[in-house]
């Protein structure tokens, strides 16, 4: 299956399943899934970046363990609306994804889903160590929120 737009994936979703949202970066993959009502976007952890097959063994298990339909990866395009080295590395990581397992994926737009949740963070007088162990799943599932929210808004209960 390729890389699919907006409609394509909304279309090939089945009903009441989970979607997982991936934050793919140099280091960690932030890693986020929704409920099965596609309402709510939560942080489901990191993967702690390895040698590939180890990666994908992992992301296919949160997949697996919660009964995802799909998945969701972070496109960081520039703030000008090209895509730039960050976001052909992304579309890379999405294409190495579908080598090994066929399910309807979806590029999102992620620019500065890192910074806003960091600005929230701080607000909330979350300390440095606390922010760094969790800010690639919080991005992931701001990023995340921000899709399920477009389906809603657009395609209304899918």
């Amino acid at each position: 299956m390729p890389i699919l737009d907006l409609a394509e994936f909304a279309a090939s979703l089945p009903a009441r399943k989970a979607l997982i949202g991936l934050d793919p970066g140099s280091t960690t993959i932030g890693v986020a899934a929704s409920d099965f009502t596609r309402l709510i976007a939560s942080p489901a952890g990191g993967v702690k970046r390895s040698k590939w097959p180890v990666d994908a063994a992992a992301i296919f298990k949160v997949f697996d363990d919660r009964e995802a339909c799909g998945l969701v990866v972070g496109h960081p395009i520039n703030m000008d609306g090209r895509p730039g080295p960050s976001a052909q590395a992304a579309r890379a990581f999405a294409r190495n994804l579908l080598a090994i397992r066929d399910v309807p994926l979806l590029m999102w737009d992620e620019r500065l889903s890192t910074a806003a949740v960091q600005r929230q963070m701080i607000a909330a007088d979350m300390s440095r160590a606390k922010r760094a162990a969790v800010v690639d799943s919080a991005a992931a599932a701001y990023m995340l929120q921000g899709l399920l929210d477009r389906l809603q808004s657009e395609l209304g209960t899918y």
